[in-house]
């Protein structure tokens, strides 16, 4: 199985929609012909292709755990607190000093600090302990037959071949998570076709047993999404009660030296670059904890598009490197999950965007609450209460 939030919610990279290539639905011996074709149109040998969806299946339970994903609705300081353990902080510890070498060549080559990598590694498979046991082959090809989401997933079963091709890919026994992931950072084979580096020099781009192959293709992968090079992600900060509470959010950036003029500071060491952007990030609104969220921050979000779960591993990652617990502050009580869809449909019929009503605090229904508050003459720190809900 995956991490919490992953089960909960599909990669980021699943999330730009394309065509189709094949027509989805109908019996799945004919759809997987209809597959092959596709592939022979695309170049692929017969031989090869033949072999390659010789064993594929449909997986109802590849279904069902799609048609489960719950709705994310832990706080953040909820969800940090049950995922980032001791014993995670201490194995991160452990793999940092296995691994010194290989997060020394990421740093140089790719810029991408260590905390960063070895977060995603805890979250994604807890180290490369829980990489899935679904047949990879099997999840794309019976995603893909469904009507869905086909368009993001059959890409990914032609990347695969390509990987098959290569030598990089067993049809019969390669395993991942439900929706396709591979290996100890959860890659889609289309990923690492394009990100996949071999780090230990074997020939070969194995991310469900060599580190150095995951770690150093989720670096490469971070720096194709925008990463940029040796610039910091977030950082945990203190706020004036005074703050204009309308200025935060990730709507809303600023140069560091001017949340510095405006009584920003860092809760330990020192702010980043005066002139890099930034926005003020309050998860659980201005009474919880509070985040200078820099330019990298984004890049989380092509990630994973859950809120909770991006700022908890960008916040893990800094535990990682040394930074205190946060501050967890007093925050007003939040909206339960049946709450919040009251809350967005209340929204949704004002004339908002909220992304859906899902029951899910995404960024989306955040910036509809701040105008809200702003309207209502109420402090604009995006953070929905009961007392908001019943102004409503």
């Amino acid at each position: 199985m995956r991490s919490l939030s992953l089960a909960l919610t599909l990669s980021a990279l699943l999330a730009t929609p394309a065509l189709a290539d094949v027509s989805c639905g109908g019996n799945f011996s004919g759809f997987v012909q209809k597959m092959k074709a596709e592939a022979l149109a695309k170049g692929h040998s017969k031989a090869a292709v033949d072999r390659f969806f010789a064993a594929a299946r449909h997986d109802p339970s590849v279904i069902k755990a799609d048609r489960a994903q719950g709705f994310f609705q832990k706080s953040f300081i909820d969800f940090s607190r049950a995922v980032i353990s001791q014993n995670r902080l201490q194995n991160g510890a452990a793999n940092a000093a296995k691994y010194k070498s290989v997060f020394d060549r990421i740093e140089r080559d790719y810029g991408v600090s260590r905390g960063v990598l070895l977060a995603f590694w805890a979250l994604e498979t807890d180290y490369g302990q829980v990489q899935g046991n679904f047949n990879t082959l099997n999840a794309l090809m019976t995603l893909s037959h469904d009507c869905r989401r086909p368009e993001l997933f059959q890409p990914q079963v032609f990347a695969a071949l390509t990987l098959y091709e290569h030598g990089d890919f067993d049809p019969a026994t390669t395993q991942g998570a439900w929706a396709g992931e591979i290996g100890m950072v959860q890659m889609l084979p289309k990923d690492i076709l394009e990100n996949g580096v071999d780090g230990d020099g074997d020939g070969h781009v194995r991310l469900k047993t060599s580190a150095p192959d995951a770690l150093m293709s989720g670096a490469k992968m971070l720096r194709h999404l925008g990463w940029r090079a040796n610039e910091p992600w977030l950082q945990e900060i203190t706020v004036p009660a005074e703050l204009d509470w309308s200025k935060t959010g990730l709507n809303h950036k600023m140069t560091v030296s001017q949340w510095a003029k405006l009584g920003v500071k860092p809760r330990s060491g020192s702010l980043g670059p005066s002139s890099l952007k930034a926005s003020v990030l309050l998860p659980m609104g201005r009474n919880g904890p509070a985040f200078l969220a820099y330019p990298n921050f984004e890049v989380y979000f092509e990630w994973n598009k859950s809120f909770v779960y991006v700022t908890t591993a960008a916040y893990f990652a800094t535990r990682l490197e040394g930074a205190p617990v946060f501050n967890a502050g007093n925050p007003e009580a939040g909206l339960s999950g049946a709450q919040m869809k009251q809350l967005q449909q209340k929204l949704v019929n004002m004339g908002y965007d909220v992304g859906g009503v899902d029951g899910i605090l995404g960024e989306k229904t955040r910036e509809a609450v701040q105008s809200v508050q702003q309207k209502l003459g109420l402090p604009a720190d995006a953070w929905p209460t009961p007392a908001l809900l019943a102004r409503l």
